[in-house]
């Protein structure tokens, strides 16, 4: 299931080996979860809806602007520890995680999605340890995660 943590920031950024890889002000901070059987589709749907999210506050206080009205980017993750799993012992299982030579062309069709609904996208770097550092706006924080459906 494409899993997806969605974080409204002031800013947010991403460093590896110490070095700053990314930076965004205003917007929203994605950690993109892929597991197996995961599909293009899938990762589509994700991109449309989070592009269209309306979580940001208008004039008077409601949560009810979109990311082009609030002038926000967006800073996308790859995080494959989002398929882990809990459920037994106390160290994660990654079963479910979808390898990475699989789950890079989707991450960046995700990313790829995301633009082409006219959003200003900047990553990490897929497969590096990174540092993301954040100022959760809010707080804000929701999870958009797409099962498999049956029937």
């Amino acid at each position: 299931m494409v899993r997806v943590v969605i974080q409204r920031v002031s800013r947010a950024a991403v460093r590896v080996d110490g070095e700053t890889v990314a930076t965004i002000g205003r917007g929203l901070l994605l950690l993109v979860g892929l597991e197996k059987g995961d599909d293009g589709a899938r990762v589509d749907r994700a991109a449309r809806k989070i592009a269209g999210l309306r979580v940001f506050e208008d004039g008077e206080g409601r949560i009810d602007r979109g990311l082009a009205e609030a002038g926000g980017a967006i800073l996308a993750v790859s995080q494959f520890t989002l398929a882990g799993s809990l459920v037994r012992g106390r160290r994660p299982s990654f079963d479910r995680a979808m390898p990475s030579e699989e789950a890079r062309p989707l991450f960046d069709r995700f990313v790829a999605g995301l633009r082409g609904e006219g959003v200003s996208v900047e990553t990490g770097v897929f497969g590096a340890m990174m540092e993301v550092e954040l100022v959760n706006d809010g707080p804000v924080t929701l999870i958009w995660e797409e099962r498999e459906t049956t029937g």
